[in-house]
Parts: C-alpha cells; sequence; structure tokens
C-alpha cells in the first residue's frame, strides 16, 4: 500500500470516528503555494487597501501602522485555533462543521450562517467595484471620462454587475484546478503593482517631489497614542475587514494535498504576507500624502472612498492605468476566490443534513459544489438586485454590518477550539498555546468587538447616518441578518430534525 493511500485511508478511518464524511471533491488539487495565492486572492489587498486606508486614517491619523499590526493580532490568534482545528478534523465545513461538534448543532448551524451570509454579502460588493472600476479602466484606456460615469446607469450596473457574478461563478464551477490557473495571474499582477506604487511612493519622498512629504516615526507603530479609545475601536474594526478572507484556505481542506497539516500552514502564511503587504503600501501612502484634510492627503474626506484612484497619477505617472487594473483584478480574483467559502460551507450542511440534500450535490465531472455554488452565486445577485435599487446606503450599510459577522463567526469558531481540546489544554505548552490561550484571546477580542459594534452601530449616525425608527441603518441590517439564520435554522430543524438532534455530527473530541 502507498504512503499516499495509507494517509487517505487513515484520515477517512478518522473522519468516520468523528462523525464526519467525505463529500466528493477533488482530493490533492491544491498544494501548499496554490492555498496561499487562492487565501491572497480572498482576502483582495488591492481592492481592500484603496477602499480601507482612507477610512481607517480618518479615524487614527498617523497611527495607521499601528492600528494595522493591532487588527492583525486576533486574526493570529484566531488561525492558530482554526489550524489545530483543522488537524484534528479536516472538513470543508470549517466554522459550521468545527462549532458543531465543539457546542452542538445550534451554535454549529449559526456559525454557519455567519460565515455565508458574511460572503454573499461581501460577493455582491466586490462585483459592484469589479463593475466600477471596469468602467473606469474603459475611460482611462480610450481617455473618455464619461465612460466612467456609466457605472452610475442603473440598469446597465446592475446587468454588468450580474455578468461579473456569473462568470466568477462559472470559474469556481469548474473546480480547484481552474479556480487556482486563473488566480495565479490576477494575484501576481496585482501584488507587482502595488509593490510598484510603494517604491515608486518611496522614491518621490527621496527625490522631494512628494505632496506631503512625512518622515516615517516610531509613534506611528504605537497603538497606545491613538487619541480615544472609540476611534481605537473604529480602527481595530476596519482594520478586522481588511484581514478577512484567510479562512478560505481552511474550506479547501478536502481539496488539498496532506490535509491535516497544509490548509493550516497556508492560513498563517497568507495572514504573515497579506500584514507585510499592508504595512508596506501604508507606509509608503503616509509618507508621501501625509494624513492632511485637503489634496492629495490621506485624511481628505474626498479621498476615502478610493485612496489609489487619487493618488495612482500623481505617484505612477502615465502608468497610473496599472493601479486601475490591479483594483479591477483584485476585486474580480476576490469575487472568484470567494465562492470558495459559502459554496463548501452550504455543501457541507447539505451533506450532514443541515440544510436541503440537494445542497450536498457535487458536480461529477469537476468534482467541485454544483448546486451550492450556483446558490451562492443566485443569492449574491438577489442581494445586490435589491439593496441597489432600494438604496445605495443599503448596499454600503450591510457592508460597514460586515464587520459585525466577521467577529460573530470567527468568535464563535475561535471558542470552539478551546472548549473542544479543553481536556488538552494543560498537556503540554503547545497544546496550552495553541490550542486554548491564543484562540481564547482571538475569540474574546473579536466578540467583545461584535458587541461594541453592536452597540455603536444603533446611533443613527454610525455608517451612512441611515436610520429606522430611531436606530441605526447598520444595526438593523446586521442584526437583521443574524435573526434571519436564526428563522432560517428554526425552519430546518423542523424540516430536517436528524442533525438538530445530533444524531448526525456527534460532540466531544
Amino acid at each position: 500500500m502507498s504512503t499516499e493511500h495509507a494517509t487517505a485511508k487513515a484520515a477517512a478511518h478518522s473522519k468516520q470516528d468523528h462523525g464526519l464524511s467525505e463529500k466528493g471533491l477533488k482530493a490533492g488539487s491544491v498544494g501548499l503555494i496554490g492555498a496561499v495565492v487562492i487565501g491572497v486572492s480572498c482576502i483582495a489587498p488591492a481592492y481592500t487597501l484603496t477602499a480601507a486606508l482612507g477610512p481607517t486614517v480618518s479615524e487614527v491619523g498617523v497611527h495607521l501602522p499601528a492600528i494595522f499590526l493591532v487588527g492583525f493580532l486576533p486574526m493570529l490568534l484566531v488561525a492558530f485555533g482554526y489550524r489545530e482545528l483543522n488537524n484534528a478534523m479536516p472538513d470543508a465545513g470549517t466554522s459550521f462543521t468545527w462549532a458543531s461538534r465543539a457546542f452542538g448543532p445550534w451554535i454549529g448551524w449559526m456559525g454557519g450562517w455567519g460565515l455565508i451570509a458574511a460572503t454573499i454579502i461581501v460577493l455582491s460588493n466586490l462585483a459592484a467595484v469589479a463593475v466600477d472600476f471596469f468602467y473606469l479602466m474603459l475611460a482611462q484606456l480610450f481617455g473618455n471620462p464619461e465612460l466612467a460615469d456609466l457605472t452610475t446607469n442603473l440598469p446597465l450596473n446592475i446587468a454588468t454587475t450580474l455578468v461579473f457574478i456569473a462568470l466568477a461563478c462559472w470559474i469556481s464551477y469548474r473546480g480547484m484546478e481552474t479556480t487556482k490557473t486563473v488566480q495565479y495571474v490576477l494575484v501576481a499582477f496585482q501584488l507587482l503593482v502595488l509593490g510598484w506604487f510603494a517604491v515608486a511612493a518611496f522614491s518621490h519622498v527621496a527625490n522631494g517631489t512628494a505632496f506631503d512629504a512625512t518622515a516615517i516615526a516610531p509613534d506611528w507603530f504605537n497603538p497606545f497614542a491613538v487619541e480615544s479609545f472609540s476611534a481605537f475601536a473604529a480602527g481595530v474594526s476596519l482594520s478586522i475587514f481588511i484581514y478577512w478572507g484567510w479562512d478560505v484556505t481552511l474550506t479547501m481542506n478536502e481539496e488539498t494535498r496532506n490535509p491535516e497539516k497544509t490548509p493550516g500552514r497556508a492560513a498563517t502564511v497568507t495572514v504573515l504576507v497579506i500584514v507585510i503587504i499592508y504595512m508596506t503600501v501604508a507606509l509608503s501612502t503616509l509618507a508621501f500624502a501625509g494624513v492632511g484634510t485637503e489634496g492629495l492627503g490621506a485624511g481628505n474626506p474626498e479621498n476615502q472612498g478610493s485612496i489609489f484612484a487619487v493618488l495612482a497619477g500623481p505617484v505612477m505617472g502615465p502608468f497610473a492605468i496599472l493601479m486601475s487594473l490591479a483594483i479591477l483584478s483584485s476585486s474580480a480574483a476576490s469575487l472568484q476566490s470567494t465562492f470558495v467559502s459559502p459554496a463548501r460551507t452550504l455543501l457541507s450542511m447539505g451533506h450532514y443534513k443541515a440544510l436541503p440534500h440537494k445542497f450536498g450535490k457535487i458536480s461529477p465531472s469537476y468534482k467541485s459544489p454544483s448546486y451550492a455554488t450556483i446558490a451562492s452565486a443566485v443569492a449574491a445577485a438577489v442581494f445586490y438586485v435589491v439593496t441597489r435599487t432600494l438604496s445605495e446606503n443599503a448596499l454600503w450599510d450591510t457592508i460597514t454590518a460586515l464587520g459585525m459577522m466577521i467577529c460573530f463567526y470567527y468568535g464563535i469558531t475561535a471558542l470552539a477550539c478551546v472548549w473542544f481540546f479543553r481536556a488538552q489544554a494543560f498537556s503540554g505548552a503547545h497544546s496550552f498555546f495553541f490550542k486554548f490561550l491564543a484562540p481564547l484571546l482571538g475569540g474574546v477580542i473579536l466578540l467583545v468587538m461584535f458587541f461594541k459594534t453592536a452597540y455603536d452601530s444603533m446611533d443613527p449616525e454610525y455608517g451612512s447616518g441611515s436610520s429606522v425608527g430611531g436606530l441605526g441603518l447598520v444595526f438593523i441590517l446586521g442584526m437583521g441578518v443574524i435573526l434571519l439564520g436564526a428563522v432560517l435554522m428554526l425552519i430546518m430543524a423542523k424540516l430536517r430534525p436528524e442533525f438538530f438532534k445530533g444524531q448526525v455530527l456527534t460532540r466531544g473530541n
């Protein structure tokens, strides 16, 4: 018997002991580098930075690097917990499966819902951003600024967004091999352009041609220098969003080589690669533009929608179109790779009888989640059409509410690690740190952020300033999505009681 066959057989036997089982996905189709590339793609550094740099600077000023590092800390601690859970139970359901085994079916179902809701909402936003930059790229390419305004034509915007969602769905449906090939090209390009931007910005500073040359100071890295706790909390909430997406490396665990080890390593490497990219670009932006509220300053409210759209020209000169292409490729790549998480979570929920059985279907040709991938695309498309038609504020406030859902399901999963391994927590230094202390700290930080954001978002001034009945729209949307999950869970408990009675996934370790 070959070593590979023996390992696969042992893993299958281990799964059966836990109540876990294979779903028919194509095993061994992704290695460590492929998993890291897809992880980086899902985080979408070019798209995320252009959207998050300005708002974060408006909250914390030059302490942006400190906030990026503070936001990185709970992500790394939670990633350690995810890695330990994956080593013990490599399963495509990740948060859903692990929380079900640790806390039982009800909390497990809600953990899975948090992941699905967050990713489907962000899918619609990624498609919208890709469309914006698609028309901006056409305007730059043909030297016709009016082409950029086509994105404000609602019927055309919706039609183009649906085409982007359909294309991303088609690539994801074709399985991890096609996904991986597309991602290598798109991720390499956006990282090359971000590197180019950083080098060019530092060159302007060195040559005395920067807009507001600002010397990098040690104080920038001091989180305690932030003026108020509210500004600190708002900054951390934004920085948690910019790291979100690395857990896609875990949802591919049934399709990776060495599924017990590779996904966890890929998650850790992805988070480390991203923090290096973010710190480099953040420092170059602050050094070139400063944090002033006028002109090209990073604190100018007019620049906060897309900082690179403003700075690319002054920093990169005639090559500024490359930044538009990078953000387009970043949002398009992330749109496609983000499909991986909800599709595989829905697949697992269907497989383990927490959703209708059709969600557990696998494409016989591509060995990918067939029904679940299409269902994710349809949900993202419907969500975009409804929110965009009702109000642009509703769409963007839902994105702001994303932070609550991210903290919700990451926090549940981190604490699931602590509880699942409670008997081993004090058996050695490795177990104490990686199975107990790290996920406990990470989970508590994120759940505190969840309740803090929920409380703050009750204020009608939070987000776009929209409100319903005196409550902020962000709070209503965030809590509304979580309550919708609870209602769907109660319906499924009537339709598929065996999962909710603990007969499918057993608790314990």
